[in-house]
């Protein structure tokens, strides 16, 4: 196994084991509950947004491994961040996640490279870019989303 995947599955493994920001942020401002009705993934996320700034969010919800670990790692990614760097990070992963964007070019996302590979597990895709379209309908005042009606334009 080489030494990007063992590091992928690692990454997932601590933080489906050890997810950051997860429950229930009291007081939030902005709320979106995002659904992957083919496997059964839901998020729930909430946000406190000042400004244009995310104070801070946190996420709970059912979901796979790497759902949960793409949620755990997007929220400690956009907190603090503005509402334009957020939606710039929402963007590139979308864009990494499904083959679309380099990992080894020009972009933000740091740590979260580590998710390049699920873009080789078409069934994954999904899991994994839940949390960021629901923060996406948050951050645009969107009650819901569904995988099943925003990503599949994505993909085709």
């Amino acid at each position: 196994m080489n030494d990007s995947r063992m590091l992928y599955q690692e990454v997932i493994l601590d933080h489906n084991r050890k997810p950051r920001n997860y429950g229930r942020l009291e007081g939030a401002n902005r709320h979106a509950e995002g659904h992957n009705p083919l496997c059964g993934d839901h998020v729930r996320l909430s946000l406190n947004v000042a400004g244009d700034r995310i104070e801070s969010l946190a996420f709970e919800g059912e979901g796979c491994a790497i759902c949960k670990a793409s949620a755990s790692m997007m929220t400690g990614a956009v907190k603090g961040k503005t509402v334009h760097e957020a939606e710039e990070l929402v963007s590139e992963f979308r864009g990494m996640a499904t083959g679309n964007l380099d990992p080894e070019g020009e972009h933000h996302l740091g740590r979260l490279k580590v998710f390049a590979g699920v873009a080789d597990l078409p069934s994954r895709v999904k899991c994994a870019i839940l949390p960021w379209h629901t923060l996406h309908a948050a951050l645009n005042a969107e009650e819901s989303v569904s995988t099943e009606e925003s990503v599949s334009t994505e993909e085709e």
